[in-house]
């Protein structure tokens, strides 16, 4: 049965010796919006010090691994194109192994487009699209759909409207189209501030029930992106942690594939909400503890002086 310890000095070197390898998610570990997490870039300096190799592994599908490139930098973070996995390049790669060559519809962002730009595929729908008259008028006379579309892809949108939802929904009722997801995440974390922002999951599920479909999930807690990199860099998962913010995408997937776990509390989950899931009797919810737990990623370069 899964466990869950708070990190301290009694087992923090053990616990530091056990990895080579450090996938870590971005926002709410290292950075909540355009500013970083403190203590966050001195430890992942540190772990690079001592020879152990970081991956930056987001369900954030608004931008492109070249994006993330630069925005680790300006904050403090080293970073290449080969370290960064993203569901946005995820998605379109994907696609690639499939030898898709038709449009993708996309409720998204241009990190997705622009991911399939990068490899050759076709695309429409990421612009912001209303419905400006009567629904009955804009059916009969504006509805526009193109016969070569054969995937829809749904990430985050913030420009998600119905008249999105009605044309995802209508391309999908061809069962021949693909239904592929970037992630779940029911909110993304926002800094300092009481709004809460819906994440893909939400836009996702109406979706799902409009089309009367399942989606194939690419993020976490999936474990395409893990796969993608133990096959690109040889990781040994026995010797390789993932640390995250949220137990039902970060730690569920490096419970599902296989490796050590470590949660913070600088995003998503709180300590109650960790605390609710160790009390709890389903074994469902054994699956979303950690290995080990703390405050912030911060606090891990302190057993490293």
């Amino acid at each position: 049965m899964q466990t869950c310890v708070r990190l301290d000095e009694g087992n923090a070197q053990d616990f530091i010796d056990s990895f080579d390898n450090v996938l870590t998610d971005c926002d709410g570990v290292l950075w909540r919006d355009k500013k970083a997490v403190p203590g966050s870039c001195a430890t992942l300096q540190k772990l690079r010090k001592m020879g152990k190799r970081v991956f930056y592994v987001t369900n954030n599908s608004m931008d492109t691994r070249k994006y993330y490139v630069k925005k680790c930098k300006s904050l403090g973070f080293d970073a290449t194109m080969e370290e960064i996995y993203c569901t946005s390049n995820a998605v379109a790669g994907y696609l690639q192994k499939l030898n898709f060559n038709r449009t993708v519809y996309v409720i998204g962002c241009k990190g997705i487009t622009e991911e399939l730009d990068a490899v050759g595929i076709k695309h429409l729908g990421v612009a912001p699209d209303f419905l400006q008259t009567d629904l009955m008028d804009y059916i009969e006379n504006h509805t526009y759909l193109s016969s070569d579309v054969g995937a829809v892809i749904v990430g985050l949108d913030p420009y998600f409207s119905y008249i999105k939802l009605m044309k995802a929904t209508s391309y999908l009722n061809d069962p021949s189209c693909l239904f592929i997801a970037t992630n779940t995440d029911d909110r993304y974390p926002l800094s300092d501030s009481s709004i809460i922002v819906p994440g893909t999951g939400a836009v996702l599920k109406s979706v799902e029930v409009a089309s009367r479909r399942e989606p194939i999930v690419i993020g976490k807690p999936n474990k395409g992106m893990f796969e993608a990199i133990v096959h690109q860099h040889g990781l040994d998962p026995a010797r390789t942690v993932m640390i995250g913010d949220r137990l039902d995408t970060d730690i569920l997937f490096g419970n599902i594939c296989g490796i050590k776990t470590l949660l913070v509390l600088t995003g998503v989950t709180s300590l109650a909400d960790l605390k609710t899931f160790q009390e709890s009797k389903l074994e469902e919810d054994k699956k979303l503890l950690p290995s080990f737990y703390v405050e912030k990623l911060g606090d891990l370069s302190q057993f490293m002086d």
